[in-house]
């Protein structure tokens, strides 16, 4: 039965981390990867999650299941985090743990199908993942365009779609930092998406992945809690895996926002049986870490002064990129500067991207996309001089 299956076309990201280990020069970049690095290049762990872990290998005393639902307490613990002073919103949020932001989503998606979403209105271009989700599940996506050449976000797009959904539809929003635009909808933008959420019947995904890289842990949920402030109902997919660099431990949350509190058992008894069939239950170690460190007053404020930074080197790459706008034809670097989080979108064709990678040894996803984390002072006026050379 197994000579059936079709080989797959191999992930095109991975193609490209072999290429760049195979390249022997010493002033080779990498900017495919989506892992934050630090000046050095590093991706490390963070000092307050090797303090929590020290403690979780001492008091830990059982390597039991956790059930579906994972650890209640790391749940609660990141609820502050996004929801605010009042994190359950009078009884309307509760959530589970997640294997990494993918599994929220998966299971976002889920729920909404389960509760009879057939479609989802998505702004392209999306984390690839969202659409093969979508496409596994059997959703439907209507896509639309979430950013103007400019490099601003395209609120018109987004409210048009809105208004020209069909029943049983969701619409999935990034929180913040954007993947792969960096493009992000300002406050004002949050307000009238939030007002025509609420006046109609498509039920809101938000895909939080990168809290606290892009505004600050305030400003990156100003959005997330405008439309939550605003709908009846909601679902939330949350990741943890960047803003405590705990990549490969996969830890994520999902949380509903119910339209009154006596709904939420419901749901989240959907939620659950939903997850039991996927992963059953969700790893412990990074989000035991996660709570252990949310709960120790002087971890918290090792991992806030740890992720502010992240967030100042992001955005000081994004600054000197803008600073280069007139050094560059016919690439908009000045866009970069007002953008958000990791990753940045380069109008390059594809002959210049394997001229980048083929010249200057310069290596980014054939989209465009680039990691801003992978530049540093060493190498980022490299890449401004090279981007200048295939562009002009």
């Amino acid at each position: 039965m197994l000579d059936a299956l079709e080989p797959q076309a191999p992930d095109a990201l991975l193609a490209l981390i072999k290429l760049y280990a195979a390249d022997d020069r010493v002033d080779k970049i990498d900017l495919g990867v989506g892992v934050y690095r630090t000046d050095d290049g590093a991706t490390p762990v963070f000092k307050a999650i090797k303090q929590a872990e020290r403690r979780l290998v001492d008091e830990q005393d059982s390597k039991g299941y956790l059930g579906p639902d994972g650890d209640p307490g790391f749940v609660e613990a990141l609820m502050p985090l996004i929801f605010g002073p009042d994190p359950d919103m009078g009884g309307r949020i509760a959530g589970m743990q997640t294997p990494g932001g993918t599994g929220a989503c998966r299971l976002a998606f889920a729920v909404a199908q389960r509760a009879g979403v057939t479609k989802v209105l998505m702004g392209v271009p999306s984390w690839p993942n969202h659409a093969q989700i979508l496409d596994d599940l059997d959703l439907e996506a209507v896509t639309f365009d979430h950013a103007r050449p400019d490099g601003s976000a395209n609120l018109d797009a987004l409210l048009q779609a809105l208004r020209s959904a069909d029943a049983n539809t969701a619409v999935l929003l990034h929180g913040c930092c954007h993947n792969p635009t960096g493009v992000d909808y300002s406050p004002e933008d949050w307000a009238a998406i939030a007002n025509e959420l609420a006046s109609g019947n498509v039920l809101p995904i938000i895909d939080s992945a990168y809290h606290g890289l892009g505004e600050g842990l305030e400003g990156d949920v100003v959005g997330l809690r405008t439309v939550l402030n605003t709908v009846p109902e909601a679902l939330v997919a949350y990741s943890c895996d960047k803003n405590f660099g705990l990549y490969r431990d996969r830890v994520g949350a999902f949380y509903v926002l119910a339209r009154i509190p006596e709904q939420l058992d419901a749901i989240l008894s959907n939620a659950s049986g939903l997850a039991r069939a996927n992963w059953s239950m969700p790893p412990d170690h990074g989000g035991a870490a996660v709570r252990i460190l949310l709960q120790d007053d002087v971890m918290r404020q090792t991992w806030l002064d740890e992720l502010e930074g992240m967030r100042q080197r992001l955005r000081w790459v994004r600054e000197r990129l803008g600073q280069a706008d007139n050094e560059v034809p016919g690439v908009n670097l000045g866009a970069l500067a007002e953008q958000n989080g990791m990753f940045a979108m380069l109008p390059l064709d594809k002959d210049q991207i394997a001229e980048l990678r083929k010249t200057h040894a310069i290596y980014m996803a054939g989209s465009g996309r680039i990691n801003v984390a992978g530049l540093t002072k060493g190498n980022i006026d490299k890449f401004i001089g090279a981007l200048a050379d295939v562009a002009g």
